[in-house]
């Protein structure tokens, strides 16, 4: 871990941090985390898809964002629940975390070949306990950590890009009654 990261661990209350900021990370202030080594940009060099991410401590981040990254997550086997679950990980109580993703279907979303994980509107509904438009029906399938979409925050541009807010809520054993699946933390 480069020595500005640890400082501001240490200084600054927590980092913001920039998921596959690849050469666009947010600003300087930011965290950059990607699997390319990309030279001021890229802070962290980690697999998004390998658990956990090391350099990063429990709740060291007071907001995340992932820019046209989970698209490119693999659904598969519980690792984007999982990947999820990392994220919420690192984040603060009340953290919140910012996605921009192409919509499920839309051209944006198929022009890449690297694309495998779409998401609409309802995706978010699978990891929010007590999701606005089921009640929590979806999360109690897989029980990931628990976020709560932030309300007015779930867009879709006409460009076709999907923007949500999720923020860390604190688990609580209510979520889990009587579920039989569980993936994450």
């Amino acid at each position: 871990m480069k020595q500005s990261i640890k400082h501001l661990l240490k200084t600054k209350g927590g980092i913001k941090l920039d998921i596959g900021c690849g050469g666009n990370k947010q600003g300087p202030d930011w965290v950059g985390i990607d699997y390319r080594p990309i030279e001021g940009h890229v802070d962290i060099i980690q697999d998004l898809e390998e658990f956990p991410w090391k350099a990063l401590p429990d709740e060291c981040a007071v907001v995340a964002v992932a820019s046209h990254v989970v698209e490119h997550i693999n659904p598969t086997k519980g690792i984007f629940i999982n990947f999820m679950s990392e994220v919420w990980r690192t984040l603060k109580y009340d953290g919140e975390f910012a996605i921009v993703t192409p919509y499920a279907g839309s051209p944006g979303y198929w022009q890449d070949p690297s694309h495998c994980n779409g998401c609409t509107q309802i995706t978010w509904e699978y990891f929010d306990p007590l999701g606005p438009k089921t009640g929590g029906q979806l999360y109690g399938i897989y029980e990931p950590a628990p976020w709560k979409i932030k309300p007015g925050t779930l867009s879709l541009s006409k460009e076709g890009n999907l923007s949500v807010v999720l923020i860390k809520r604190r688990d609580d054993p209510a979520y889990h009654a009587d579920r039989k699946i569980h993936y994450g933390n």
